[in-house]
Order: structure tokens, then C-alpha cells, then sequence
């Protein structure tokens, strides 16, 4: 079993940036991709960035450019970088971690943080 600890999540005005980190913790040998997912009202939750151990990254097309994952494996830790933010980015951040698989990451779920992009 993993526990993920997520944190960074708030409001912030268009344009603007955060930082989101999600800290595991539990049965971390079993851990090879972390990353972050996100939910909007109405919408299905999508992947919108990945890391593996090795440190390949993936991205949704919708944030390339602006967004940066990041892990410190030492901590077991993924950050997210999220700069140039869009009020459609407004959304539940989701992380995961786990194996990433056709692209996907299939494991363990963390509580979600909200992020809200408005003036």
C-alpha cells in the first residue's frame, strides 16, 4: 500500500503560477512512474503529466510549454511546476503513482488538491 501526501493547491489569478508536490510514502518499492492528474467539473479526469524513475516525462498537449513535472527520488517525491496558468486549468490535481502503462499510470491515488485559475 502507498499514502500519498499531496500539497500547493489554491487560487491564482490567470497568468500566474504554482507548484504543486505529492510525497509517497508505504510500499514504494512498488513505485516506477509518478504523476498528476486532473478533474474539471463536467469533464473526465485526465493525465496531465508523468515521470518515470528514470525521468522520462509525458505531458497532455494542452500544457506542454507550461507545465514541468519533477521528482526527487530520494524523498519520494513529484513536484508539478505550473506556470502561464489558464482558467481552463482550473481543475481537482489528482496524483498517482505506480507503473505507467499505455499511457497511463496504474496504482495508488492521492486525495486531490484543488487548483483554481481566476481574476
Amino acid at each position: 500500500q502507498v499514502q500519498l501526501v499531496e500539497s500547493g493547491g489554491g487560487l491564482v489569478q490567470p497568468g500566474g503560477s504554482l507548484r504543486l508536490s505529492c510525497r509517497a510514502s508505504g510500499s514504494i518499492f512498488s513505485i516506477n512512474a509518478m504523476g498528476w492528474y486532473r478533474q474539471a467539473p463536467g469533464k473526465q479526469r485526465e493525465l496531465v503529466a508523468a515521470i518515470t524513475r528514470d525521468g522520462s516525462t509525458n505531458y497532455a498537449d494542452s500544457v506542454k510549454g507550461r507545465f514541468t513535472i519533477s521528482r526527487d527520488n530520494a524523498k519520494n517525491t513529484v513536484y508539478l511546476q505550473m506556470n502561464s496558468l489558464k482558467p481552463e486549468d482550473t481543475a481537482v490535481y489528482y496524483c498517482k503513482t505506480g507503473i505507467f502503462r499505455n499511457g497511463g499510470i496504474f496504482g495508488s491515488w492521492g486525495q486531490g488538491t484543488q487548483v483554481t485559475v481566476s481574476s
